[in-house]
C-alpha cells in the first residue's frame, strides 16, 4: 500500500494508492482540531498570554489563527518547540475592517460568529466555495435571540455571513440538532451577555468548550436535568491558560480501521484524547468484532491498538457518534463486514463539507460494495474482497478522501485506486499518505 504518485491540474490533486500489504507500528496523529480551534479562540478572549502546545497543523486551524489575529490578538508560533503563544484580552479585540476568510472551516465560522456577536460593529465571515454552501441559520437563530444581528444568503443564512454585535442577553436554548458548534457559539456569546445562558442537550456533544471555559475561569456549571445535559453560563472574564492539545481521535479512526482491514496488521495510535463523546466509534467497531485495546493514561489521554479482525455487520445510531465525523470510515469498515450494517439518523451529514451521506455511499460503491441511502439512513452490505481497480471523487471532503485511501489500502495486492480532490486532506491531516506508507515499514512511523 503506497501512494504511487500525485498529479495536480486545474481541478485539484489526484493521488493513486496501491492495495495489498500489512501495517505495523506506532504513530501519533495531529493535534485535535476541535481543541485547537477553541484554544486559539479562548486565548484571544483571555486577558494575557495563553500557550498552546501541539496545535493542529491543518489548514482549518490555521484559518482560526489568522482570524483571531485579524480581530486583534497576537498569535506567535515557535516551530522549534511546537508551542503557540496567543496574547489576548477584550480590550484588544475589534470587529475587523475586512472579511475573515475561513477557508473550508465550518467550525471556525460558527464559533467565531459567537465571538463576533460580542464585538461592537460588523464582522463579515466568509470562506471557500464549499463553506459558502453550508447553513449558518443554526447559529444565526440563537445569536439573534440573544440580541445580535446575523445576516446571510437566503433562509439557510449561507455565507458570507455578517454579524452585528452589541449588548446581548442570556437565553435558555435547546439546539434542534446535536451540534457542539452551535452550543459553542452560544456559550462564547454568553460570556458578555446579561444574565444566565442555558444550553440543553438531549444528545450530549463533545465537551471541549465548557471544559476549556471552566479552566479559563468562566462561571460555568454542567449537570443533568430530566435526562438532558444542561450547561449554565454567567457573564465571565477569562484568564490565560496553558493547553496541551492531545491527538485527534477522529483522525486516529482512519489508521485504526486500516489496521483492522489489512492482513496481519497491528497499529497503535498514541497520545489520543479519549473523552466519551469523541470515541463512540470504538464501541461500534468492537461490536463489529474489531480487536481493539484501549490503554488510558493518568493524564486523560491514552493509546489505542488495532489488530486485523474479521468484522460483522451491526446497527449504528447517530447518537453513538454525535458529530458523525467517523461515518465515512465506519462505512469502509462495514464494506468489509459480513452482513448489512445500517447507520440511522444521518441527516446532518448532508450539510458537512459535502453531502457526506451520499458521498459515503458512493465511496464504498466504487469498490464494488452495495450501499443504499434510505431517507437519512445508510445501509452497507459488506463483502470479503473488493473488485480491484477503483476511482473515487473526494468531493472536496477530507474525510471522504482519507476513507477512500484506507479502502484502497485494503484492496487486493496489485490494485490501484485513483482518488481525486486529495488537496482537501490538508485541511485536517497533512501527510496522511506518508503516515500510511511509514506504517508499512515498522520503526519509521512518527
Amino acid at each position: 500500500m503506497s501512494a504511487e504518485g500525485a498529479r495536480a491540474d486545474r481541478t485539484g490533486v489526484t493521488v493513486t494508492v496501491a492495495g495489498g500489504g500489512s501495517l505495523a507500528g506506532a504513530v501519533r496523529v495531529p493535534g485535535d482540531k476541535s481543541i485547537s480551534h477553541r484554544a486559539l479562540i479562548l486565548g484571544a478572549l483571555g486577558d494575557g498570554t495563553s500557550v498552546v502546545d501541539g496545535l493542529s497543523t491543518g489548514q482549518d486551524v490555521e484559518a482560526t489563527a489568522r482570524a483571531v489575529a485579524a480581530l486583534g490578538a497576537i498569535v506567535e508560533h515557535d516551530p522549534s518547540t511546537g508551542r503557540t503563544a496567543v496574547v489576548g484580552g477584550r480590550d484588544r479585540l475589534r470587529a475587523p475592517t475586512t472579511p475573515l476568510d475561513l477557508g473550508n472551516s465550518g467550525t471556525s465560522m460558527r464559533l467565531l460568529a459567537g465571538v463576533a456577536a460580542t464585538l461592537d460593529g460588523r464582522t463579515t465571515l466568509t470562506g471557500d466555495d464549499s463553506l459558502r454552501t453550508r447553513p449558518m441559520a443554526r447559529v444565526a437563530e440563537p445569536l439573534g435571540r440573544m440580541g445580535a444581528q446575523v445576516a446571510g444568503r437566503g433562509p439557510d443564512c449561507l455565507p458570507p455571513v455578517t454579524v452585528s454585535g452589541g449588548p446581548l442577553s442570556g437565553i435558555d436554548y435547546t439546539p434542534p440538532m446535536a451540534s457542539a458548534q452551535v452550543k459553542s457559539a452560544v456559550l462564547l456569546a454568553a460570556l458578555t451577555a446579561s444574565g444566565e445562558t442555558v444550553v440543553r442537550e438531549p444528545v450530549p456533544t463533545r465537551t471541549h468548550t465548557e471544559d476549556m471555559l471552566a479552566r479559563a475561569g468562566a462561571r460555568i456549571t454542567v449537570g443533568h436535568e430530566d435526562g438532558v445535559r444542561v450547561v449554565r453560563l454567567h457573564p465571565s472574564e477569562l484568564r490565560p491558560t496553558e493547553t496541551r492539545v492531545p491527538g485527534d481521535p477522529s483522525q486516529a479512526a482512519f489508521l485504526l480501521v486500516a489496521a483492522l482491514l489489512a492482513p496481519d496488521s497491528r497499529v497503535t495510535v498514541e497520545g489520543l484524547y479519549l473523552g466519551p463523546e469523541r470515541v463512540g466509534y470504538l464501541a461500534v467497531l468492537e461490536r463489529m468484532g474489531a480487536r481493539l485495546a484501549v490503554d488510558p493514561s493518568a493524564d486523560g489521554l491514552g493509546a489505542v491498538t488495532a489488530v486485523t479482525s474479521a468484522l460483522v455487520a451491526t446497527d449504528v445510531d447517530a447518537a453513538e457518534i454525535p458529530s458523525l465525523d467517523e461515518v465515512p470510515i465506519l462505512a469502509v469498515a462495514a464494506s468489509r463486514a459480513e452482513g448489512t450494517t445500517r447507520f440511522r439518523g444521518l441527516g446532518e451529514l448532508r450539510v458537512k463539507e459535502s453531502d457526506r451521506l451520499a458521498g459515503a455511499a458512493a465511496l464504498v460503491r466504487a469498490f464494488g460494495t452495495t450501499a443504499v441511502v434510505d431517507g437519512d439512513d445508510l445501509m452497507v452490505t459488506g463483502r470479503d474482497r473488493y473488485v480491484g481497480a477503483a476511482s473515487v471523487d473526494a468531493q472536496g471532503d477530507h474525510r471522504l478522501a482519507m476513507a477512500a485511501a484506507v479502502a484502497a489500502a485494503a484492496n487486493e495486492a496489485g490494485s490501484l485506486t485513483s482518488i481525486s480532490g486529495w488537496e482537501t486532506v490538508a485541511t485536517s491531516y497533512p501527510g496522511f499518505l506518508e503516515v500510511l506508507d511509514a506504517l508499512r515499514h515498522p520503526g519509521t512511523a512518527s
